[in-house]
């Protein structure tokens, strides 16, 4: 009944296009989302969008399950809760409704709360007229629920609005407070990839019938070494790597924006006068493409955002310094296989066997490859045991906390906007923690020196 698909926007007269996920209805394609997801192209990603389609889509099929609801307040409600309880009857086990949901997780429905309420308070404030009653109304029939909803919204915010507020009270709210909580557990260990098993991943793992996979040891080396995350490598340029001149024999990474990074410096006109501009604007004029963090395909890459060395690029920084030098080794024997491959597109990391060869490598690819090699060492794959790829970036921020690094270098290390952003990558782990306590007892003991002696195992006996 509603199905999200890749759309092309044209917006005006001009050939520029934007490629954005949509939500597709019997009535044709959900323009007031569409204008949504449109407004926010400039800072939110295409996964973002599709979060958001996914809120919408469960909302509308919610809406069409309960005709017969009139009280909105109600609706909202409802909907909130079954996103917790799911929409099968506990003792038949049927779903009458046909909706077929299963509970979500706090956290999960908390999202999708979220996104449906940021939703309904831009459509409220765009579109503030759209659903009274009006005869020469020409929106589509969902066009025109959503408009009420937001509508409705407007008339009320408390049910989407206050019923989800951090501390909602009965004051504000009028009404019983639904929001849930789990309970406050301490985090278990991060994820880290072990740090002893790293050079046997990059030298054995990375190994297949007796051949290097180079590209998959300088990707893993890029965020074992230099904390970068995942998806970051993907828009690596083949220029954006160079000799340190710090130390010749250490490679310099310069990751630039996809899209706000400047643009290579080899790039010049018809008339061979070098050309400035963003990356943005060189992919369009010579390779006819887009930042692959606006392609809704296999090529496409997150960029999550964060601190960027200026201008618009975040530097590789060495953690152990030894990482940078065999990055730089691996590299060059990386260059002599691209050497031989036709490339339409100026990234680093291409398909050197697989068809298209010279295309853009892909993360889905790299996660295949990163789990096969893990498995080649017999370790498990799963992020618990921080044996996927993000294990590496938890890896690099506990090595610079146990090296004592201060807290500011290690945001600038790991390119975050906040202080606070490295504490999920530098928390102490449960055999830290006892470890700490067993030294600190330790401490204890030594500072009574002769003074009443602590508990031991046989004062019971005493």
């Amino acid at each position: 009944m509603f199905v999200a698909v890749k759309a092309r926007v044209h917006t005006d007269a001009t050939g520029v296009f934007t490629e954005i996920p949509a939500l597709l209805t019997p009535a044709g394609v959900l323009e007031p989302l569409l204008d949504y997801c449109l407004s926010r192209t400039h800072d939110r990603s295409l996964s973002w969008m599709t979060k958001v389609i996914r809120s919408v889509r469960m909302f509308l099929e919610y809406l069409q399950s309960n005709p017969a609801e009139r009280d909105t307040h109600h609706l909202f409600q409802n909907f909130a809760q079954r996103l917790y309880t799911g929409t099968f009857d506990r003792e038949s086990g049927l779903d009458p409704s046909g909706l077929c949901w299963q509970p979500r997780s706090v956290q999960d429905a908390g999202h999708i709360v979220t996104h449906l309420t940021d939703f309904f308070d831009w459509l409220a404030e765009m579109r503030p007229a759209a659903a009274k009653v009006n005869p020469r109304y020409v929106g589509a029939l969902y066009d025109r629920i959503t408009d009420e909803a937001a509508y409705q919204y407007r008339r009320d915010r408390a049910f989407l609005g206050h019923t989800w507020a951090a501390n909602p009270t009965p004051e504000i709210t009028g009404h019983r407070v639904l929001a849930r909580r789990l309970p406050k557990v301490e985090k278990g260990d991060p994820p880290a990839f072990p740090d002893d098993r790293f050079m046997d991943l990059l030298l054995k793992g990375f190994k297949v019938a007796g051949r290097h996979d180079y590209r998959n040891m300088l990707i893993t080396l890029l965020l074992h070494g230099a904390g970068f995350r995942e998806s970051e490598p993907f828009h690596l340029y083949i220029g954006d790597v160079f000799p340190d001149p710090a130390n010749s024999r250490r490679a310099m990474v310069l990751i630039h924006h996809p899209a706000h990074g400047a643009a290579p410096a080899d790039w010049s006109d018809a008339r061979s006068k070098p050309r400035k501009g963003n990356r943005a604007a060189y992919l369009a004029e010579k390779f006819c493409l887009v930042p692959r963090t606006e392609l809704m395909d296999s090529r496409g890459a997150g960029w999550k955002g964060g601190t960027h060395d200026a201008p618009y690029y975040k530097q590789a920084y060495w953690f152990l310094p030894e990482y940078g030098e065999l990055f730089l080794k691996l590299w060059y024997c990386y260059l002599e296989e691209v050497a031989c491959v036709d490339r339409g597109h100026p990234f680093a990391f291409v398909n050197l066997r697989r068809s298209p060869v010279g295309g853009m490598y892909c993360l889905a690819q790299y996660n295949k490859a990163h789990a096969a090699a893990c498995e080649r060492l017999g370790l498990p794959v799963a992020k618990s045991l921080g044996t996927t790829p993000h294990g590496h970036r938890h890896a690099y921020g506990r090595r610079l906390k146990n090296a004592g690094i201060d807290k500011a270098l290690i945001r600038r290390f790991m390119h975050h906007a906040s202080p606070e952003s490295q504490e999920v990558y530098t928390q102490p782990t449960a055999r830290e923690a006892l470890l700490a306590l067993e030294a600190g007892a330790q401490r204890l003991r030594d500072s009574i020196d002769g003074a009443q002696p602590l508990l031991t195992p046989n004062s019971l006996d005493e």
